[in-house]
């Protein structure tokens, strides 16, 4: 498995997707085969989303690549994430923000807000906090955010989460 990870990291490096030191750190330490169900483990470094549970998928590495790249998720920050899936994209940034920076991240589907916690837990993040609610509502209890992003659809962006984010802050 390690050597197809490395041949996923070199090719999203190839690609231009993944270009920051950590984030390409993070792609290199998050164990995607944790975050998917054991039937998939062998494709858990094709470039690719993959059934998790009730319909849903984990996106692609590409994906969560440009996303987080997108992000620039910075040490020591506080960021919500709308959709928590698997726990995958959370890892990832669990890893950029370090033990002092922390993760929220919201997921509607009470099944997979599970399947998150499993999967964070078993991998030792300890800075991330999953909250089964409705993503667009965002989390007031812990804003303003340095950093949110949406891992869900929505026709638009929900006014509470722009009310949410810092002066200065990305989504």
């Amino acid at each position: 498995m390690p050597d197809k990870k490395k041949e996923l990291v070199a090719s999203l490096i190839r690609e231009g997707v993944l270009k920051t030191k950590e984030v390409i750190e993070a792609f290199n330490k998050v164990p995607r085969e944790k975050f998917i169900l054991a039937k998939y483990h062998n494709y858990a470094y094709v470039d690719e989303p993959l059934p998790i549970l009730r319909g849903q998928t984990i996106s692609q590495p590409f994906t969560v690549a440009a996303m987080t790249e997108a992000l620039r998720p910075k040490k020591g920050q506080k960021i919500l994430e709308i959709g928590a899936g698997s726990g995958y994209q959370a890892a990832i940034l669990a890893e950029i923000v370090g033990k002092k920076g922390r993760i929220i991240t919201i997921e509607r589907v009470r099944e997979l807000a599970a399947f998150a916690k499993q999967n964070l837990r078993k991998c030792n993040y300890t800075n991330v906090s999953i909250i089964k609610s409705d993503g667009t509502m965002g989390w007031k209890k812990s804003a303003p955010y340095n950093r949110i992003i949406v891992t869900a659809s929505a026709p638009e962006i929900p006014t509470p989460l722009i009310e949410q984010l810092k002066i200065g802050g990305v989504m």
